[in-house]
């Protein structure tokens, strides 16, 4: 099965299964878990914060950061294309009584500063108070440039804003940039890293930032049912995701831009090469194409795509060059049936 619709589809690697057999493991809600204690511990100096958490998904550690940072009835301050806002099912609005403000993102994937600012409510009580930015990197591939990860520290100083992360592909964002994580981390104070996506364990995210923020966030993660108990079976393939499949992220990229070419060779597709900076493309299929047979023809091929237009295709480490040969073969003979 070759499966572009996502990179958390990835499965665990024969050293991750072999680490979660073998893991030591105690009761995590009571603190006794000696591998989640020990992933903690390494992910939060391996990226610079005081404190870590591990949770069970991105969707949940983006909710507990927010509720750690906001009190009932305040905002916070996102893009439209927010992964937080859009596709979290509006758990910070239902379960954290946090208002989302979205702002338009530009093309580029960034927010723009002078919209942020006008966004902000004054300090009156017909308004929820603004007390947060929370801004993504990646978002939709594109990668925020560290000047602006600079900018937004800049703006949230002088706002008095926190600044948190949607790091869900960070480490997509540092090997595209070419620098060490703790270059984008250490403008923002809180930052969740989804652990399940291109870098390949089976399950799990972390939040990092402060003390405080954690021992809030740890309250609310039991609330919301998130509370584990011998975690360190997963937690041990999480460690090896971060240590070794982090270095594989730039093989994912230069599949996608090899990908990215291959389709614009055919007849009906075209992809913006310059918009392809990390694992993740976006296909523009002409209109004649019947985008839902398209992908039902390849399905029965054993090649499984999201459908849409354009439609959105991601590498990861489970796909490599030949996969991506043996997919335009059979793309192309469907495109062909299907004219």
């Amino acid at each position: 099965m070759i499966d572009f619709r996502s990179d958390t589809v990835t499965r665990p690697s024969k050293a991750m299964r072999t680490a979660m057999a073998n893991a030591e493991v105690g009761d995590d809600v009571y603190g006794d878990d000696p591998t989640v204690n020990e992933l903690e511990s390494w992910a939060a100096k391996r990226h610079g914060f005081a404190s870590a958490m591990f949770c069970s998904s991105g969707t949940q550690a983006n909710l507990l950061a927010l509720m750690a940072h906001c009190q009932r009835g305040d905002e916070y301050l996102c893009g439209q294309q927010a992964h937080n806002y859009k596709f979290e099912g509006g758990g910070a609005a239902i379960l954290g009584s946090i208002q989302p403000q979205p702002i338009a993102n530009e093309p580029d994937g960034t927010l723009c500063f002078k919209k942020l600012a006008a966004a902000i409510k004054p300090d009156d009580s017909h308004f929820a108070r603004t007390t947060l930015l929370s801004i993504e990197n990646t978002i939709n591939g594109k990668v925020l440039p560290l000047s602006y990860m600079a900018e937004a520290r800049e703006f949230t100083s002088q706002n008095n804003l926190a600044l948190h992360l949607d790091g869900a592909r960070v480490y997509n964002a540092a090997s595209a940039l070419n620098v060490d994580i703790t270059e984008i981390c250490q403008h923002v104070d809180s930052m969740s890293i989804c652990l399940s996506k291109g870098l390949g364990a089976p399950i799990g995210s972390l939040l990092l930032g402060s003390e405080a923020l954690i021992k809030s966030a740890k309250r609310w993660r039991k609330v919301v049912g998130g509370g584990m108990r011998q975690a360190g079976i997963i937690a041990a393939a999480a460690k090896i995701a971060l240590e070794e499949n982090s270095v594989k992220l730039q093989q994912d990229h230069s599949n996608a831009k090899y990908l990215a070419h291959a389709l614009n060779e055919l007849e009906g597709i075209s992809v913006n090469l310059a918009h392809v900076e990390t694992n993740m493309l976006f296909a523009t299929l002409a209109e004649d194409i019947n985008v839902a047979d398209l992908v039902e023809e390849l399905k029965s091929k054993d090649v499984l795509l999201t459908a849409g237009n354009p439609m959105r295709l991601v590498t990861h480490l489970d796909i490599d060059k030949a996969d991506i040969d043996q997919f335009i073969t059979l793309l192309t003979i469907a495109l062909n049936k299907a004219g």
